[in-house]
């Protein structure tokens, strides 16, 4: 049974119509990048998957691990191990990082049925997977994303991940605005994060992402729905080529 399967996924945002008989189908185990212009429907779909308001669909049908994506609410998403890297992370003034980690990590094992950690088992669990992803100890104390550079910020979401322990990973252009070195790390923290159990939709622009976190299945997202599926090679095609042609094959 897939773990993510979208059929014929329609979306309408304020009365225009941007995703257009969307289909999609990931397994656990499996990285699929998928690469199209601005104004394809890349955010928007990850949006949709994650619950945001506003993005409900017009028609179509989403499961996630077998069960009617719809029927849950974000939180519920969440707890079954949906997670979305944004692509410009949130900045959460007068919360510390730990505190707001805490508390996330507590409610998604409360909603489980788990017991939530204790303050122990908490710090040990930061300090393993902080350290995995170099991120210093200073920064964990600081209030979420205030005065973070863009790279400290998707290394926090990727330290998120790394404690939710998501089944699937929706990276929403995580690359964007990253120098080549912020770029590796976060790459680094994705690859550590690679499981038999675990699927990661990576979305992008480029193909430079690709480079470090190489997705086994990449999709064109055009005008709304994906018009070509291939390799890692389709993702060096689009870097030589661009996406003209797929612009034009979605217009017909």
């Amino acid at each position: 049974m897939p773990l993510l399967e979208i059929k014929n996924l329609h979306v309408k945002i304020d009365g225009k119509e941007i995703l257009k008989s969307l289909d999609l189908t990931v397994n656990a185990g499996e990285v699929h990048a998928i690469m199209g212009p601005n104004g394809s429907g890349k955010s928007t779909l990850a949006y949709v998957l994650a619950g945001k308001a506003g993005y409900e669909p017009t028609s179509g049908e989403v499961k996630f691990d077998g069960k009617n994506i719809f029927d849950m609410t974000p939180d519920e998403r969440a707890a079954a191990g949906l997670f979305l890297a944004f692509q410009y992370p949130l900045e959460i003034p007068g919360v510390a990082t730990m505190t707001f980690l805490r508390t996330a990590l507590n409610a998604q094992r409360k909603k489980r049925g788990e017991a939530e950690l204790s303050t122990p088992e908490f710090i040990k669990r930061v300090r393993e997977a902080a350290g995995k992803l170099n991120i210093d100890q200073d920064m964990l104390r600081r209030a979420v994303n205030v005065g973070f550079s863009g790279g400290e910020k998707k290394r926090n979401e990727i330290l998120q991940m790394a404690l939710l322990e998501p089944r699937l990973a929706v990276l929403d252009e995580t690359d964007s605005g990253l120098d080549i070195d912020a770029l590796k790390i976060v790459a680094d923290g994705v690859n550590r994060l690679r499981a038999l159990q675990r699927a990661f939709v990576v979305i992008t622009h480029y193909q430079r992402l690709l480079s470090y976190i190489v997705p086994d299945i990449v999709h064109v997202l055009s005008g709304g729905r994906i018009v070509k599926t291939g390799g890692k090679e389709l993702a060096l095609e689009l870097e030589a080529r661009g996406y003209a042609e797929y612009q034009e094959e979605a217009v017909e």
